[in-house]
Parts: C-alpha cells; structure tokens; sequence
C-alpha cells in the first residue's frame, strides 16, 4: 500500500529554517512527481514546491522562491523540503503528495499525514 510519511515540522522563529523530510512506500519512488503542499485553516490547500523523480525537474510557487530547496535521495525513497528565512505566513501543516504533476493538489494520488510547522513573529 502507498505510503508517505512526513516529518521534521516545529515552532520556529521568523527567519529561522527547517527541513522536512517525506519518505515514501509501496510505489516506485522513481519515475513521478512528489509534492509539497500547505494548508492553514479555512484556506485550500497551496502547492509549494514539486520535484520529478526522474529528471529532477523542479517546479517552485512564488511563495517559496528564493527560500525554499526541494531535494530528493532517491536511494532513500526521501524528499526534503529545506525553508529558509522563514515568515509567519510559512506557518500552516506541511503534506507530501505523490504520483501528480505542477502544484496542483487535485492531481496526486497519494497523500502523508502532514506535519505541523509554526512560525512565530
């Protein structure tokens, strides 16, 4: 069965930095696109960066340019998320999702459970 797993969310300063890790399960690792997507209360779920398995094709949303490295080992079945300078509006619960395309949630088949990540001001 399909599984991702994320972790490595917290409580964090602004301009701190933190990095998710999402390992994945029960797939081929190889050969699709992992996400990472946010999402805070009352507000759809936004892409925030994804990364072809592949080719290492990367794709990021405005939001996270220049602050945020998606990474994948592929020998580890892991993607990470590095976030860097982060800002309050960072905050919200971080979900991988796989077997998609682009930054769009409606797209992945395969959802972890999340990991919280709070940036206080």
């Amino acid at each position: 069965e399909p599984q991702l797993v994320e972790s490595g969310g917290a409580l964090v300063q602004a301009g701190g930095s933190l990095r998710l890790s999402c390992v994945s399960s029960g797939f081929p690792f190889d050969g699709y696109a992992i996400a990472w997507f946010r999402q805070v209360p009352g507000k759809e779920r936004e892409g925030v960066a994804c990364i072809s398995t592949d080719d290492g094709r990367i794709l990021y949303a405005d939001s996270g340019k220049g602050r945020f490295t998606i990474s994948s080992d592929n020998a580890k079945n892991t993607v990470y998320l590095q976030m860097n300078n982060l800002k309050p509006d960072d905050t919200g619960v971080y979900y991988c999702a796989a077997v998609g395309g682009g930054l769009e949630a409606a797209l992945y088949d395969y959802w972890g459970q999340g990991t919280r990540v709070t940036v206080s001001s």
